[in-house]
């Protein structure tokens, strides 16, 4: 049995309610995370003939070269229960160079062996040596409610393709990548993205910065829109309709499904600003914003991890191991990086907070109805009635 969907058609929220206010920035023109110079991103969705295995991957590589040129990088936590590897690393150094994969809990050590497959192929030399560092960066979120876990149906080889055709398109957002089987806010969820584009001080110049979340958390209850408490009135919506009818107000299987974990949202976030490491945590933080307005708590089984990048700065690695040895580790070097004024960065806050919010919605407007893991069925936000509701808020298009 294939995965069943929603037949109404799918679109992001700006598509839903074009008048719809989403911060006082612009979006890029393919506002999603490959409106950044360089950043390309790949997804792929696995499903099996029974229907029980709805899961994914979603590659996010950060510039070509970012085997031997890292970015700046900053993390936060907002709540703990979840996994991204490779942070302790960017901790301590403020460095990126790493792909970043986003998959299912299940999934990370396959994920992880699959950068290391990738890089052998790559970056080893005609001896085969393995002289060089990498610490790959997985992130997850789980969905075992629509997927069946037990099959561990990613492999390194996904991971390897996904690396192998990554690109600068747009991405594809709701049941997709990573997102495949994830719910989020009452309904289902996913991937989404969104971008904003911010003014330099010097004429004519502006800054990219851009969201990816894995949107796998929270509960119907708390959605809300733009400030509009979505998610309580299409349940009192139901709940009249059920009186009305004389019938039992319908099962919402997506708020049951986080009774005892809540679940978990990845955030992604780059940029073309120049920032430093502590910046860029200061920049992750500013999801956790955009999170709030959409209804996450970050409840205590919840995973809430954010990294943001930037590619304004390469800063060379692998220049010290085994078997290349470019520079003295015991002289001490210098390089000439950018760095932006702590002082003009409220914009770029500003921006990461909105493009977050927007990448959720975006999930959640793109996801699809989805019948998964032992007939577990989760139903999509249902757009017709969410514009009936903006509509009646004054967002009318």
């Amino acid at each position: 049995m294939s995965p069943s969907h929603s037949t109404s058609p799918r679109a992001r929220l700006r598509d839903v309610v074009p008048s719809v206010f989403l911060g006082s920035w612009s979006p890029g023109p393919k506002n999603g995370i490959t409106d950044v110079p360089g950043v390309r991103v790949h997804t792929q969705s696995i499903h099996s003939e029974d229907g029980n295995v709805n899961t994914g991957v979603t590659t996010i590589i950060p510039r070509d070269e970012w085997f031997s040129k890292a970015c700046h990088a900053g993390v936060f936590r907002f709540n703990g229960s979840g996994e991204m590897t490779g942070t302790h690393w960017i901790e301590e150094t403020g460095l990126l160079h790493s792909p970043i994969i986003l998959t299912n809990s299940f999934a990370v050590g396959p994920a992880y062996t699959g950068i290391y497959k990738y890089a052998l192929k790559n970056h080893t030399g005609e001896d085969g040596e393995v002289g060089w560092f990498l610490l790959p960066v997985v992130g997850e979120t789980f969905d075992g409610y629509l997927n069946d876990l037990s099959v561990f149906a990613v492999t390194p080889e996904h991971i390897v393709e996904g690396l192998e055709n990554a690109s600068s398109d747009p991405v594809k957002e709701g049941n997709t990548g990573g997102g495949t089987g994830m719910v989020c806010q009452g309904f289902k969820g996913g991937t989404g993205t969104s971008s904003r584009v911010v003014p330099a001080a010097v004429e004519g110049k502006s800054y990219t910065i851009a969201a990816l979340v894995q949107a796998n958390y929270g509960r119907q209850q708390h959605l809300r829109v733009s400030g509009v408490p979505v998610g309580r009135i299409i349940a009192d919506e139901t709940a009249k309709k059920a009186a009305e009818t004389e019938t039992e107000v319908p099962r919402n299987e997506a708020d049951e499904s986080k009774e005892t974990k809540d679940g978990s949202i990845i955030v992604i976030i780059a940029t073309d600003a120049p920032l430093h490491p502590t910046q860029l945590q200061r920049i992750a933080k500013r999801a956790t914003v955009g999170l709030a307005r959409v209804g996450g708590y970050a409840h205590n089984p919840s995973g809430d991890i954010f990294m943001a990048f930037s590619t304004a700065n390469e800063i060379p690695v692998q220049t010290v191991n085994s078997n290349v040895r470019k520079v003295d580790p015991f002289k001490l070097g210098l390089h000439n990086i950018d760095t932006a004024d702590n002082q003009t960065i409220n914009a770029l806050f500003e921006a990461t907070a909105d493009a977050t919010e927007e990448a959720i919605y975006n999930a959640l407007c793109s996801a699809e109805t989805l019948t998964g893991n032992r007939g577990h069925r989760i139903e999509a936000l249902p757009l017709d009635q969410l514009k009936e509701i903006m509509d009646k808020y004054h967002y009318s298009g």
